[in-house]
């Protein structure tokens, strides 16, 4: 699995964020907005996400057939959560009649492509069903980044899925949305925007 460090990026590797970014730190791009990406631009980008999330999807599989041989007591295993099986609800789930759990939950926002699937945001909450309704900085991420793909003609549909057997605590839970994060690297998590070449923010 990789390990990857926030902290070992040197500054001239940094990349541009394409939406809204007033300094170009890239080598490979200049200022633009989200209608000048080209198609193949962002077809690599979400290649590079899907390569890296299949390797730790494999791994994780694997992982949990060798704990079935020899048990690791351990808190919680961030691999033990497949976030691909759970089940896909509308972004706007709080406007139809689907019902969502309203205790503790970590979400998962997921791009489905015709042929993979990658994860774009992991979260954390207190209550499934009000987190997603309101503001979120992932809402506006989206929306860059379904004008690009529409622009070029790329097909992709996004989901929001619910795990709830997290813990009740908030200290303990934001640790599993870390570790879950630095495991999966969803794009539009602030924590790793700077491992993809592009991020789709505003800021």
């Amino acid at each position: 699995m990789e390990n990857y460090n926030l902290n070992n990026i040197p500054n001239q590797n940094r990349q541009i964020e394409l939406f809204g970014s007033n300094t170009n730190s890239s080598i490979n791009f200049q200022n633009t907005n989200n209608l000048e990406i080209k198609s193949e631009t962002l077809t690599e980008w979400r290649n590079k996400i899907h390569n890296h999330q299949l390797k730790i999807l494999k791994d994780s599989q694997n992982e949990t057939f060798q704990q079935t041989i020899l048990p690791v007591k351990k808190f919680f295993n961030e691999k033990k959560i497949d976030p691909f099986s759970l089940q896909p609800l509308s972004l706007n789930f709080w406007r139809t009649n689907q019902h969502i759990h309203n205790g503790p939950a970590m979400y998962f926002v997921i791009d489905n492509m015709i042929n993979s699937k990658i994860i774009l945001y992991i979260g954390e909450t207190n209550s499934a069903n009000k987190r997603w309704k309101g503001d979120h900085d992932c809402k506006n991420y989206l929306i860059n980044y379904k004008e690009a793909l529409a622009y070029n003609n790329l097909s992709s549909h996004q989901d929001i899925r619910f795990f709830l057997d997290v813990p009740k605590e908030v200290k303990l839970r934001r640790k599993l949305e870390q570790q879950l994060i630095y495991l999966w690297l969803p794009p539009f998590n602030k924590e790793t925007r700077d491992r993809w070449t592009t991020t789709f923010t505003n800021n």
